[in-house]
């Protein structure tokens, strides 16, 4: 049985008199990679913030590695297990006054506190040569396009040789050719590291791709669950209504790829 990472049970989470999420559970297993789709504003980014503490539950209990994270003490061994986690943000968030080099290596200086600087000049380079862009280590990221500079956030996330990776809208604002670039990239990597990644996304292409399992979210609840085969042939409204505003609908069914 593959070890159990991550486990979110009923959480329920409103802002004011907005219920954001309304009962949510997933679970994340090594070497497994979930997509939580649905329409904008529907909770799924607040997903990935509840996971890495940066929002608190209402109602509900968060389970990291074992150890229930819903409302965590503020101690070292927190720390430690939040470490165990990388995370790519959907506009890339690199730091524009640091190079490339600069910008991976980041993580290992200042959340594990490296500073035996071949250790880390080494773990740089070996990451970069994992997402295709050795020798990358100089450039600045106004010199980057777009796809590059989403491969330089994945190398920074995975750096400090997580367990779990959160994916937020991986391949938002890039062409069809480097999104499946990065699609591919995604699931080697996944493989070879035995990860649990999680990703949010509005790319069906990208979510039937990479996925084991595919979440549909609407109105704060998971409306759908089921493999990338079963998404293809499903009749269910929810799925139909989702993907219908992504792909025409002919002779009165939709044409999912």
């Amino acid at each position: 049985m593959k070890a159990c990472l991550l486990e979110a049970t009923a959480i329920e989470k409103s802002f004011g008199e907005n219920a954001v999420l309304r009962g949510i559970d997933l679970a994340l297993s090594a070497g497994e990679t979930l997509s939580l789709m649905g329409p904008s504003g529907c909770g799924k980014t607040t997903v990935l913030r509840m996971i890495v503490g940066l929002i608190k539950p209402d109602r509900g209990k968060i389970t990291l590695f074992g150890r229930e994270m819903t409302h965590p003490e503020d101690d070292e061994s927190t720390i430690d297990l939040k470490r165990r986690i990388g995370i790519v943000f959907q506009g890339g968030a690199l730091f524009d006054s640091l190079n490339v080099g600069e910008n991976v290596a980041f993580p290992l200086r200042y959340c594990l506190g490296l500073t035996d600087e071949g250790e880390i000049e080494r773990r740089v380079f070996e990451v970069l040569e994992q997402v295709e862009l050795p020798g990358t280590e100089s450039l600045m990221p106004a010199e980057l396009s777009g796809g590059m500079k989403k491969r330089i956030a994945i190398a920074r996330a995975l750096v400090h040789e997580p367990d779990i990776l959160l994916l937020d809208e991986p391949t938002t604002g890039l062409d069809p050719q480097t999104a499946r670039h990065i699609d591919r990239l995604v699931s080697e990597i996944g493989k070879r590291r035995n990860l649990g990644i999680l990703a949010v996304t509005h790319d069906l292409v990208t979510a039937i791709g990479i996925s084991d399992t595919i979440l549909l979210m609407d109105r704060g609840k998971i409306s759908w669950r089921g493999t990338p085969e079963e998404w293809k042939t499903s009749e269910d409204p929810n799925v139909r209504k989702f993907a219908t505003g992504l792909r025409p609908v002919r002779a009165g069914r939709t044409v999912c790829p």
